[in-house]
């Protein structure tokens, strides 16, 4: 479609963002439309944030405006699992639909980690186990 692309269409998180947009929209559009109006409304608006606030803040100046427009995405993240719970409970959502999207969410959440930690220049430590070392008791 396009040959440029901008700074946020490179991260992955961004496209899995989309992805997650993408989907949850669709499953939105089979809900007849004079059933649960306002949360619908809800479920739209939070859905498209997460990606919304990842390229926002790709395009700020500094490091740490765009930690903290990933920490709203992170929260937006947060509002569309909710929303989800609820769609499944009042059964507008499918079991499997439901799992699917929790599933590309946890993705998009750990993606949205490990980016903060490395804008943040943190490293992710390794556990003692995935390290290989061995504890032994010593009398």
């Amino acid at each position: 479609m396009q040959n440029y692309l901008f700074p946020f269409e490179k991260l992955d998180v961004w496209q899995l963002a989309i992805e997650l947009a993408e989907m949850v929209l669709g499953l939105l559009e089979r809900i007849p439309q004079n059933k649960h109006i306002r949360l619908i409304s809800q479920m739209e608006a939070a859905v498209v944030s997460p990606a919304q606030n990842i390229a926002e803040g790709k395009g700020r100046q500094y490091k740490k405006e765009f930690i903290q427009y990933l920490h709203i995405a992170q929260g937006s993240l947060f509002e569309v699992v909710t929303l989800t719970e609820v769609f499944r409970r009042k059964k507008l959502f499918q079991e499997d639909e439901a799992i699917e999207v929790r599933k590309l969410c946890e993705q998009i959440d750990r993606k949205l980690n490990g980016l903060i930690n490395s804008l943040k220049g943190k490293r992710r430590i390794k556990t003692i186990k995935e390290i290989g070392w061995r504890l032994e008791a010593t009398d």
